[in-house]
Parts: structure tokens; sequence; C-alpha cells
């Protein structure tokens, strides 16, 4: 048995909260909201993000960060990604080296374009810094639905203990040593997935919305190979497999948010609506500088940039997308034939 803390206390660090006391360990909850904090004390229920998904009398619910991170084994950072900057400045004075730090959240920070783990390696220097990324939406995972998900961290021995950690007979756990790639998947799937939405909140159809996910990872690793990341993770669970949950779920705040800003809502209203942290808004500046900084072409990300910051409709973003100059699908296939001369 392990001793962890979550800190966040949202959907998905509550569902991975109710995940990590199912399979034995001794798990601790921390918010920053005493509200929140009181509310799943009393009702041992997230009313508001996860309702349903009850959750155990023996599991500990605190303000105290020092308290929620001191001592523990394992910290499991669920914060949304906005806040994963400051909340890892806020923890560092209590965490010692032999502690493991797993980033859940998803997202690029704008103004210096780092991903998540760079930040915490950044903010927390003595950690050890691991991720846990993959197709899976807290409402299910709070149900004990079957899901798999992937661990990502630079050293085999702590992604092998992670595993053990996490998987049980409903969530199915594999490990990778590209972080890189697995977090460059995982924050730009939700920018890719607010095209969508959009598509769908315009009232376009299955072919639209295949032409957005196929597209899009090739966007994603074209990206991501440039900065280091396989390709062969952007063709696995974080990568394709993530795109293609947030592009087709309700469960997706960013598709959610798309929607309503493809039926004319403006950014900070479809914001407002979901009445959650929409990561793909965030993401979206961060990865148009990455594409400059790398000098790679993310078309579909660059016309939804356009949409949420400068005011161009969905519907003009979409025909921009479409009227683009011809290319070849993949140019690394050959031709057979000779050119004619």
């Amino acid at each position: 048995m392990a001793d962890v803390s979550v800190i966040g206390a949202g959907s998905w660090g509550t569902a991975l909260a109710v995940l990590l006391h199912r399979n034995g360990h001794k798990v601790t909850v921390w918010s920053i909201m005493e509200n929140e904090i009181e509310m799943l004390r009393t009702e041992h229920e997230h009313k508001e993000k996860l309702p349903g998904v009850k959750l155990p009398e023996d599991m500990i619910f605190t303000t105290d960060l020092k308290a929620a991170v001191q001592n523990k084994e394992i910290l499991v950072l669920a914060v949304p990604s906005p806040y994963t900057r400051s909340t890892a400045k806020s923890m560092s004075p209590y965490v010692d080296g032999k502690q493991i730090i797993v980033n859940v959240a998803k997202g690029i920070e704008e103004n210096t374009l780092l991903t998540l783990s760079e930040i915490i390696e950044e903010e927390i220097p003595q950690a050890q810094v691991a991720v846990l990324s993959g197709p899976s939406h807290a409402e299910e995972v709070g149900r004990g639905i079957p899901t798999t998900i992937v661990v990502g961290a630079k050293k085999k021995k702590t992604a092998e203990y992670l595993q053990n950690i996490f998987m049980n007979e409903v969530f199915r756990v594999y490990i990778s040593p590209d972080v890189l790639g697995i977090e460059l998947g995982a924050a730009l799937k939700n920018v890719v997935a607010l095209a969508a939405g959009i598509a769908d909140g315009l009232g376009y159809g299955d072919n639209t919305k295949a032409a957005l996910i196929t597209r899009g990872i090739t966007e994603i690793a074209r990206l991501g190979t440039v900065m280091g990341g396989r390709w062969e993770t952007f063709s696995g669970l974080t990568g394709i497999g993530d795109l293609i949950v947030t592009c087709a779920s309700m469960h997706s705040r960013n598709r959610r948010a798309g929607i309503l800003i493809g039926k004319g809502y403006s950014m900070e209203e479809a914001m407002a609506e979901v009445k959650m942290v929409v990561e793909g808004v965030y993401s979206a500046k961060a990865a148009m500088g990455l594409a400059e900084k790398y000098h790679v072409q993310l078309p579909i990300i660059e016309q939804v940039n356009e949409v949420l910051f400068q005011g161009k409709s969905a519907a003009e973003a979409v025909g921009s997308l479409m009227l683009r100059d011809k290319k070849i699908e993949n140019p690394l296939i050959p031709w057979e034939e000779k050119e004619e001369v």
C-alpha cells in the first residue's frame, strides 16, 4: 500500500483518488477551496464535477498543502494546467527527493512554451516527475469503465512502479520513456477537439469529424517529432487514442466549448457555459508559438486561434481550411512511374 496525495479535487483528480483507493492505497485529496473540501467531507461525492461517484469514508480531504505533501510517497498533481506552476511553487518547500510527482493535467504554458512536467521540474528540481495520460474521461474512470492509459517517466523503474500503483482489472496501464511526446499529444489534442466541436456546432457531419481527427494527428505528430517526440507515441494511446475520444465524446469540455463556439458563442461565453477549465483555449496560443519556433505548419490549430482570438467566424475558418493550396497527403510515399520530361 502506498501513501498517495491527489493535489486538485476536480473531476479527474477525484476519479483518480477513487481508483487509487480501490487499489488499496491510502489517499488524501487536497483542494485550495474550503467549500469544495467541505462538500467532499460531508457528501462524499463531488456533486458538481463527478456526480454519482461515491467517495470512501476513510479518504482524507484537506486544504492544508503541507499536510497533503509531506511524507507522501506519490503526489498526483491534478490541478488545471494554468495553475500548475503556482501550485508546484507552493508545494516545493514540502517535497523531498524521494517523492514521485505524477502530472495528470494537459497543457503547454503560453509565455514559456514549456510542457507541464518541465514547469514542475523547474519549480521543484528535487522531485522525480512522471506523467499519466491517454483516452480517459473522469466520468468513466470514476465508474470503473474499462480504460487504457500510459505512464511516462525518464526511468523505467519509476514507470514500472507507477504502473503497479495505478493498474487494475479495469484500468490498464502501459509505460513509455517518451514523456515529451506524451505531453505534446495530450495538450495539442485539446486544440483539435475544439475544432471538432466547432464543426459539430456548425452542423457538419461524420466526414468532417474524420477529416479533423486524421489531419489533426498529422499536425500534432509533425510538430511533436520535430521537437523530439516519437512518431510511435503519436500513433498510440496518448496521440490518436486521446484525440479520438476527445473529439467524439460529450464528456470532453473542449468539444463542448467548440460546439457552443460553432453555434455563435464567443470564447468567453462558451467557457462560462461549460463551467470547467477548457484547456485547449490555453494551449492554442502556445501551440502557435511552438509552430513559429520550430517552423512547422499547423493549419487546423492556426484557424482555431483565429476563431478564438481574432474574431474570425467558424464557417469562414472551415472555408480557409478547405481552400488551402493543393497538397499530397503523404509526400514520403513515392510515385512508381517516372515523371515525363
